[in-house]
């Protein structure tokens, strides 16, 4: 069983161990990259490794490529194990073949013949229409068995239910109506089926439209047994009838339910995850993910973390001469190969207008060569990576495309249009360019084109100023209490009117400490971030970090990617507002002129459910940016814990504020060491002494970076 949970990161492994009986339903919002799929088939692993009889669990995707891959997952550690994994349409198609006790499922619901699902109907549906008076638009053939159309057309279109019952030739959309009749109308039916799946997982819950949601709901019954994954922030079949509204609806269906988050990404480098991250700007606390970079590859082109890149240019033709040549440079300077590199676009006649242009200028394609370049719509790429991603056609029209209907309905589609370019961008493993030509032609006519809103996405860089530096300083200091201010009567607006508060203050801690780093004027750096993604923070964790200015704080917060209390002199408590955020992150105030101050603060946070501080040890800050003495209080907390330690190296935040000699963009580094699990630690070697192995070890990994 341990060997199934090996790799997995803490909110994967929260997943997989999840207890339905006391957590009941689950929802996994799994952002793009995070190892879902994974997740999915060791959690139907552990549950059988726990005991549960294999053909109970049904687990539900969407294509056969991807039901094909979970189960050969799965049948790695348990062979033929029998577990029900398959797509909606196959689920609904065995139910109305099988053999119940009363009766084979497509007899009960009066078929003379057995379905057979067809890919196309001919003309023969149109006619029907027709002659019962029914207009072509009114009625799509998807719709045919569905229970909630109109009672005047449910009677008008009866005959042609019959007829297709005599003939069995049913579409795919049937199957799961009928399904739904058959378990929602027969008793004995739905009895035998929720006795037999006692465990239903369903992937990319996002994509599910109404039917298939009241399949799963049928199966379900009033039982807490569903494991749902899926991403809003990748919905983007709504054409196809998918509805995100049952992801926004979950928690409302399943009132006492739990919610996961998987926010490790481990595809992209983090300049990548750091424009995904900034695509969705006004979601509900309760649906807003982080993505974070766990990919810890070591390979050139990764450790370069390349910022995305935007092209304009002026014709289409210069637009594809600019992409040949960084085509070929690259796989000159890092040996990459033509399959290495993919073209993504929003429509396929784009398409066509790729392929035609790359031929011409002799780079081989995907559709010529398995080892040419990919040219594709966005669409067909959900699934797919790529070291090199060129998204081109990032203009108004393009993409986002047309959006047409009432009001309404251009929102909903225009949402949809943002969701398509966030699974455009991550897509991207290493290196992403953004494209916007002014000129092209399209649909037979040339058209000068606007660059694209979703462009508003791509980070301005920082631009310094010839400011007085003492004016600037008064600037920071009015604009950071103002920001702060202002959030605490957004805080107390919010716990009156709204729930959710925990969430709400994690982003907007995330947000102040990103609009600290734009007034400060300073770009920050941060190396080796992906070392975070072995941390369980459901368990204590103590952040060490060298201390050298007040602007420390908003730095570690980024470089966690989330709000964690620190260790701070009881002084602090008299700055204006800063004391009121200083408790809500979970700060422990220390009187450090008074004796017994350090046992008040570890008696505070044994108090808190999981502890998690940030501890400077040097004490005070640093006048000359090198490491002082260590003191070692923080570190008898840890080891008191058995947490994990996170040594955190900064350089250059006492030249940003306390130095600062100008108001030029400054550079701030950072470099998350590898932490140090004391739980581990001591099991293997025993109760070490602190000042022995804990502080030396931990101020060395330091070191090697300052």
């Amino acid at each position: 069983m341990q060997s199934i949970l090996n790799g997995l990161n803490a909110d994967q492994r929260a997943a997989v161990l999840h207890d339905h009986e006391t957590k009941n339903q689950l929802l996994i919002l799994a952002g793009a990259g995070s190892g879902k799929t994974s997740v999915l088939t060791k959690r139907i692993q552990y549950r059988i490794g726990a005991g549960v009889k294999p053909e109970s669990i049904l687990a539900l995707t969407f294509t056969d490529l991807a039901a094909r891959e979970m189960r050969e997952r799965v049948e790695k550690l348990y062979p033929n194990s029998g577990v029900k994994l398959c797509t909606f349409h196959s689920l609904a198609l065995s139910l109305l073949r099988e053999e119940y006790s009363v009766g084979k499922g497509y007899e009960l619901l009066g078929f003379q013949k057995p379905p057979v699902p067809k890919e196309m109907i001919g003309n023969d549906f149109l006619c029907d229409l027709a002659e019962v008076g029914i207009e072509a638009n009114k009625l799509s053939r998807d719709e045919l068995f569905s229970d909630t159309l109109p009672l005047s057309i449910r009677k008008k279109t009866e005959n042609c239910r019959k007829k297709i019952m005599e003939t069995g030739e049913v579409v795919f959309e049937d199957l799961i109506y009928l399904a739904i009749t058959l378990i929602e109308t027969n008793r004995d039916v739905r009895e035998i089926l929720q006795a037999r799946f006692l465990e239903i997982l369903v992937d990319e819950y996002q994509d599910i439209n109404p039917s298939q949601y009241r399949l799963v709901r049928a199966l379900l019954g009033e039982r807490k047994s569903l494991f749902a994954v899926g991403d809003d922030d990748q919905a983007i079949y709504g054409f196809r009838g998918a509805d995100i509204g049952n992801i926004l609806r979950f928690r409302k269906d399943f009132p006492t339910s739990t919610l996961i988050r998987l926010e490790w990404n481990y595809r992209s480098v983090p300049q990548v995850l750091y424009l995904a991250n900034r695509i969705f700007t006004d979601k509900p606390p309760l649906l807003r993910k982080v993505l974070r970079a766990g990919n810890r590859r070591q390979d050139e082109l990764f450790l370069e973390n390349r910022e995305p890149e935007f092209w304009e240019s002026e014709k289409a033709i210069e637009e594809i001469g600019k992409i040949s040549m960084r085509i070929r440079e690259m796989r000159k300077v890092y040996e990459l190969k033509y399959s290495d590199f993919c073209i993504l676009v929003r429509y396929n006649r784009q398409r066509e207008y790729y392929e035609m242009a790359l031929r011409e200028v002799g780079i081989p394609l995907a559709c010529d060569s398995e080892e040419g370049v990919q040219v594709m719509t966005v669409h067909a790429s959900k699934g797919l990576q790529f070291l090199v991603v060129f998204y081109a056609g990032l203009a108004e029209g393009l993409t986002p495309g047309t959006c047409e209907g009432n009001r309404k309905k251009r929102k909903n589609q225009l949402a949809e249009e943002r969701r398509l370019f966030y699974v455009g961008v991550t897509r991207a493993e290493a290196v992403l360019v953004l494209l916007y030509c002014k000129e092209r032609f399209w649909k037979g006519r040339k058209v000068q084109f606007r660059p694209s809103r979703f462009l508003d996405c791509l980070e301005q860089p920082l631009q310094g100023s010839n400011m007085p530096l003492l004016l600037f300083k008064i600037r920071v200091v009015i604009l950071a209490l103002a920001y702060m201010a202002y959030a605490i009567f957004q805080i107390t607006f919010r716990r009156i009117f709204f729930r959710e508060i925990p969430l709400w203050l994690e982003r907007r801690v995330q947000e102040f400490a990103e609009f600290c780093m734009r007034i400060l004027r300073i770009k920050l750096e941060i190396e080796n971030q992906s070392a975070l993604a072995t941390v369980d923070w459901s368990r204590p964790v103590v952040v060490i970090a060298n201390h050298q200015s007040y602007c420390d704080i908003p730095v570690v917060f980024l470089t966690l990617g989330r709000s964690i209390g620190f260790l701070a002199k009881y002084e602090l408590k008299r700055i204006p507002f800063l004391n009121y955020w200083m408790k809500q992150l979970g700060c422990v105030f220390i009187r450090r002129k008074t004796s017994g101050g350090g046992k008040e603060a570890q008696q505070e946070l044994l108090e808190s459910r999981v502890p998690r501080i940030v501890v400077f040890p040097e004490g005070t800050r640093s006048k000359n940016g090198k490491l002082q003495s260590f003191k070692s209080g923080g570190f008898r907390l840890a080891a008191d814990w058995k947490a994990t330690v996170i040594p955190l190296a900064i350089q250059g935040t006492r030249s940003a504020w306390e130095g600062r000699k100008d108001t030029k963009v400054t550079t701030v580094k950072v470099r998350v060491c590898e932490p140090l699990d004391l739980k581990t630690v001591f099991e293997k070697e025993g109760q070490l002494k602190i000042r022995d192995f804990v502080v030396p070890e931990i101020r060395s990994r330091m070191e090697e970076f300052l």
